[in-house]
């Protein structure tokens, strides 16, 4: 079955690959774009063309190049926050010719330069996309983080699978992952059990410009974590425009513009207005529990910037996020096992789960960027308060049985019970609230030496202040009950399996600093050298410990489209609350930081026939080792990560990443990517233990793998459009990932993570067709949709196959103490309509 399935796969990528290769009639547009008042190249210029709502951008030495059909006259744009917006009507072209077409922009006197100076250096060993490509990616979360698994190296979904935005990048788990907006950086809920619980996070893809992603290896700017770091940008509006999306999963809309202030005319007030509503309960209801689920999500955000003078910007960043989530669960029946050996559980439910997940976060930035040729310093002073509740409120009681069910499609009794294996009841009750607020203050900025023009030194520096005030009350037990005797068993009065009453407060601040400089020289041949040298040091007084993270990143391009990277660094984690408390509930004031040494080597090359954005395909490689100590040690149920609350371990993780990326047609970008990993620990003072096949007595090995380890992960990202039709396109993503590794409950430290989940495997496939553009006036000048810019409606098919992924496993024992792992599967085939447009 596993083979039929994947060979469906390869069919369908197939067809649509056919379908896109064919020939198609482009022509070539190709030219630099400079200032009308010193010819200075101008970078990031956006070059549109608005019949296909195709975008390419200018280089750092201003050149640009876009596709164009042939045979037509085609209006192109050219914008860029800071000059009055260019057009040229060019064509029509014949077949494959190439036309020089250059431009000159003139400066309007309302703009800062905050853009260009603040992410100039970004792409020194990040990857940057925008989602304009993306936006109309299948998606069941709504989220931006959802789609770092296409685009980004190394990069999982974990046992969440599509019911989480939460991801896992080259071996660590989730708390491992910087996220930034606009230099704030977010926090997210603690209590999360289950994907079904998660909301809405803070990034808004119809906010975001673009984002930058960093699998390791990242530069002494960006904060304290093991894993990653992913920077995301918001637009800065330059004119009023708006959207709106509508599906059966919720519904989304902003806002943005801008606004002439003062009598001066140089001045602009900005904002960027978005509400998101996500209900998931369409999505739920093809799990295996049934019940009534009534989750809903909310997200309130805006972004404003106000330009006080030419060079000082004053920016507001403002959140407030409400996740509701109901369920009275009524049944479950689940059935697993092999062809001679098959279980079923069944069970009834009684009682309900209220949970409430609300949180807000306020940021105001204040920005000094004057002219760079007059003054290299440029300044950012930050602000930001974070605030959250969590509630948690479950009693549920489970009347479960456990039967071996007949396995012989010959018998006719074939899936009725044989036996009864166990029969029970368990009872998991829970009235939990956890309180957190996080203070920050931050100052940075950087200098920029220009030995000649080929020749510079950029020099950044910060400091950074944060204080943490938690608060967590915890009262939950489990009680079991196995053929009418209470687990464990005592014959003089009822024990609970499973008690914890806590109420702990934690104030906590945090200092850190960085020191960076970037040497960067170019060759008049054409080579490029880049060398970054930075230092990060912090100071947690939760545990008196302070920190000394050297980072370096060398990135060597011999010719424009090749690039060789190196990086290597010390990075450490400082624990927050939820790795400093242990299984118990008692808060671990001692627990060091985790620590690790990286190194990581990387080739990146474009090739191919030019497209839209200059060379058709990219292709990244990077392999990377790390090495890790002051390990706290956690498990993973489903999303909920559970540490033990103190540095017990020690482990490495090394891989190998590949990422090819491009236009298989004009316009439309795919992504391939694909890894391997393997990811190992040592639990201080543990002889570990490795059952092999028929062997009855463990085998004893130094390393074991960690919760995390997937052997190899694939994700593929595929768009198409008819070859005479760009408005019906195909959007498909598939992910392809090895088991993760599990172990049993509450007795996972000998033979620790000695299972594995069945591998994952998932193909979601979306449908969409142009309903209007506004190249369509004269041809269509009575319809519905004119009042939009750009307008499409798609037809999405998530778990294309309908293959039953595992979330999680429920480990149900008998009054004999024998224990059997039964699945909990992730959700099934859906079909989901959506609309959106553009104003």
């Amino acid at each position: 079955m596993k083979i039929f399935r994947f060979g469906i796969v390869l069919s369908l990528i197939s067809v649509l690959c056919l379908s896109g290769i064919q020939a198609q009639e482009i022509a070539t547009v190709t030219g630099v774009v400079s200032d009308s008042r010193d010819n200075a190249a101008i970078e990031f210029v956006s070059v549109i063309d608005a019949s296909r709502n195709v975008v390419a951008n200018s280089e750092v030495n201003g050149l640009y190049e876009i596709t164009i059909p042939a045979g037509k006259s085609i209006l192109l744009q050219f914008r860029r926050t800071g000059y009055n917006p260019e057009d040229r009507t060019v064509g029509p072209l014949q077949k494959g010719e190439r036309l020089s077409l250059d431009v000159q922009m003139t400066a309007v006197k309302t703009e800062m330069e905050v853009i260009v100076t603040d992410t100039r250096l970004e792409d020194a060993g990040m990857i940057r996309e925008t989602t304009e490509a993306i936006k109309l990616m299948p998606s069941t979360t709504g989220n931006l983080e959802s789609l770092l698994p296409y685009i980004a190296l190394g990069t999982s979904s974990g046992t969440g699978g599509e019911l989480t935005s939460q991801y896992n990048v080259r071996g660590g788990n989730y708390d491992e992952n910087l996220v930034y907006v606009n230099d704030f950086l977010i926090y997210r809920p603690l209590l999360i059990r289950t994907g079904n619980q998660e909301g809405l996070s803070l990034p808004n893809p119809d906010l975001t410009r673009d984002l930058s992603f960093s699998s390791g290896g990242f530069e002494a700017r960006y904060g304290d974590k093991l894993s990653s770091v992913m920077d995301v940008r918001y637009k800065l509006p330059d004119s009023l425009r708006g959207s709106l999306s509508l599906s059966l999963l919720g519904a989304s809309g902003h806002l943005e513009g801008s606004v002439p202030v003062g009598k001066d005319g140089f001045r602009k007030w900005r904002y960027l207005v978005g509400v998101r509503y996500k209900t998931s309960a369409y999505l739920l209801g093809s799990l295996d529990v049934k019940g009534e689920y009534i989750p809903s999500f909310t997200d309130y955000q805006v972004y404003t910037t106000l330009d006080l003078s030419r060079s000082w910007q004053l920016g507001l960043m403002a959140n407030i996020n409400r996740s509701k989530y109901d369920f009275v669960p009524v049944s479950a029946e689940t059935a697993t096992g092999l062809i001679t050996f098959a279980l079923r559980l069944t069970t009834e439910f009684e009682g309900a789960e209220s949970d409430l997940f609300v949180n807000g976060m306020t940021g105001v930035a204040l920005s000094y960027v004057p002219d760079r040729k007059k003054n290299p310093l440029f300044l950012k002073f930050l602000v930001s308060g974070y605030k959250s509740t969590e509630q948690e409120n479950l009693d549920i009681i489970g009347q479960y049985r456990l039967s071996q069910i007949e396995t012989s499609l010959n018998d006719p009794d074939a899936g009725e019970e044989v036996a009864l294996l166990g029969s029970g009841t368990q009872q998991v009750y829970s009235r939990n609230l956890l309180q957190a607020g996080i203070l920050t203050t931050e100052v940075k900025g950087g200098i920029e030496l220009q030995k000649s023009p080929l020749e510079s030194n950029f020099i950044q520096a910060g400091l950074k202040f944060t204080y943490q005030d938690i608060s967590d009350k915890i009262h939950e037990w489990e009680r079991l009950d196995s053929a009418g005797f209470s687990l464990p068993y005592e014959s003089e009065g009822l024990e609970l399996l499973y008690v914890l009453n806590s109420r702990r407060d934690l104030l906590s601040s945090v200092y850190s600093g960085f020191l960076q400089n970037t040497y960067t020289k170019q060759y008049r041949s054409g080579r490029e050298l880049r060398f970054t040298a930075g230092v990060r040091t912090t100071y947690t007084d939760v545990n008196n410990e302070f920190l000394v993270s050297p980072r370096f990143q060398f990135t060597y391009s011999p010719i424009s489209r090749k690039a060789f990277r190196f990086a290597l660094g010390w990075y450490a984690q400082p624990p927050f609350y939820r790795e400093l408390r242990m299984p118990d509930g008692v808060v671990n004031t001692d627990a060091l930081a985790q620590k690790s040494f990286q190194v990581l080597a990387g080739y990146s090359v474009d090739f191919g026939p030019q497209g839209t954005h200059g060379p058709k395909f990219k292709l990244i490689i990077e392999a990377y080792y790390k090495s890790l100590w002051d390990l706290i040690s956690y498990e993973v149920d489903n999303v909920r990560i559970r540490y033990a609350g103190e540095n017990n371990a020690t482990g490495y993780l090394a891989g190998i990443d590949f990422r090819i990326n491009g236009e298989l047609v004009p316009g439309a970008d795919s992504w391939v990517n694909l890894s391997f990993l393997t990811a190992r620990e040592s639990l201080d003072g543990v002889q570990h233990l490795d059952r092999e096949v028929g062997q009855e007595e463990g085998v004893p090995v130094d390393y074991v793998p960690r919760p995390t380890d997937q052997f190899m992960n694939l994700n593929v990202f595929f768009q198409d459009y008819l070859p005479d039709n760009e408005n019906f396109r195909v959007h498909l993503n598939l992910s392809i990932g090895t088991g993760l590794p599990f172990g049993i409950k509450d007795n996972n430290i000998v033979y620790r993570n000695p299972y594995r989940y069945k591998p994952y495997h998932r193909v979601d496939v979306g449908f969409s067709f142009r309903l209007w553009s506004r190249a369509w006036e004269q041809k269509r000048p009575k319809s519905v949709f004119r009042p939009t810019r750009d307008s499409w409606m798609s037809l999405e098919i998530y778990n294309l196959l309908q293959v039953r992924n595992e979330a999680s496993r429920t480990w149900v024992k008998t009054v004999f103490q024998q224990q059997y792992a039964i699945p909990n599967y992730l959700s099934s085939r859906r079909i989901n309509l959506k609309f959106r447009f553009e104003f």
